[in-house]
């Protein structure tokens, strides 16, 4: 099985790759499946066969790969507690109709400060890492090294791994540990982020699979492209979902790229599609949108139950729909 990733090695999408392969997901698109074992190297090996695992250079890519069969299935970030929705992930999965999300899972964002071994801290004149790594640990170096030089890298992987061959022309990388480890470097210091419980989570995406089963803890990501700009429109669509009590959350706006003001609008929903109100809603949905797009629906990565109105249950919709046929005879 070959799964693609955003490279290069030793990212957080690796890392949440390894989560997908140590919880079993990577294979069943579900909860709870354990996989037997993991490998260290570029793949894993469980009692379901062999996974390799892929580095590519962007969602697009990742894509593409599982359109022409070249992959089974791909990892990609989609939304960070920072930064919020990961717009090259947005826009790559609004243009396919060939894969569904099947999986979450959630990677906590720590940076560590590594360095090439024997490097005392009081030696570090210049550092490497990708900017957003660098904003997130601009006060602990300000404090630290306060006279180090910033140099912009690819990212925080390719920064260690420039590091660790000797190629670079700084003393240390702010990266992930992962990336520390896989290229032979000392951790210097560590967590050394201004927000600590930053996180990033990913998704599991694989080409057309069946709907993973109903757990209780669900989300469900749609694409609706709004016929018409005019007012009360985003509205309208806001109320096909409330009406039903089904709690969105995550709504984010994409260009359309057709003109100025034209917006698709990325949706993550509380439920499942097998569940009525969640169906329902789509299907008001659908009625009023020039196009939805159904991402799929999977387990919530934190695993808690979706709260549901008594109103709202699975019972009160077909209770709803056996009062109606008695009317109709």
């Amino acid at each position: 099985m070959k799964v693609a990733y955003l490279g290069p090695v030793a990212t957080f999408t690796e890392a949440a790759l390894l989560q997908l392969i140590e919880s079993g997901d990577v294979w069943s698109g579900g909860a709870g499946e354990v996989a037997d074992g993991v490998g260290a190297g570029s793949a894993g090996v469980s009692g379901r066969g062999e996974i390799e695992r892929v580095p590519v250079i962007s969602a697009n890519a990742a894509l593409d790969g599982i359109a022409s069969g070249e992959y089974d299935a791909a990892v990609m970030p989609i939304e960070n507690s920072l930064e919020g929705g990961v717009p090259a992930t947005l826009d790559a999965l609004m243009r396919v109709g060939h894969a569904r999300i099947v999986a979450e899972t959630v990677v906590p964002v720590r940076f560590v400060l590594a360095v090439r071994p024997g490097t005392a801290l009081a030696d570090v004149e210049a550092f490497g890492t990708h900017p957003h790594a660098e904003a997130q640990t601009r006060e602990w170096m300000g404090a630290h090294l306060p006279d180090a030089q910033f140099m912009p890298a690819p990212s925080t992987a390719a920064a260690a791994k420039q590091l660790g061959a000797g190629e670079a022309p700084f003393h240390a990388a702010v990266c992930p540990e992962l990336a520390a480890q896989a290229y032979g470097l000392e951790v210097a210091a560590e967590d050394i982020g201004t927000a600590k419980n930053a996180m990033t989570r990913f998704i599991l995406v694989k080409p057309n699979p069946q709907l993973p089963t109903p757990t209780g803890a669900d989300k469900t990501t749609i694409v609706a492209t709004l016929a018409t700009d005019k007012a009360g429109s985003l509205l309208g669509l806001l109320e096909q979902f409330s009406a039903r009590r089904v709690n969105l959350s995550r709504i984010e706006s994409r260009p359309t790229g057709d003109g100025l003001g034209l917006y698709k609008f990325s949706i993550d929903i509380s439920g499942h599609v097998r569940e009525p109100r969640v169906a329902e809603s789509l299907a008001g949905v659908h009625r009023m949108v020039r196009k939805l797009q159904f991402l799929g629906s999977y387990p919530a990565a934190d695993g808690i139950p979706v709260e549901v109105d008594s109103t709202s249950t699975a019972s009160s919709f077909d209770d709803s729909s056996a009062w109606v046929r008695s009317i109709l005879g």
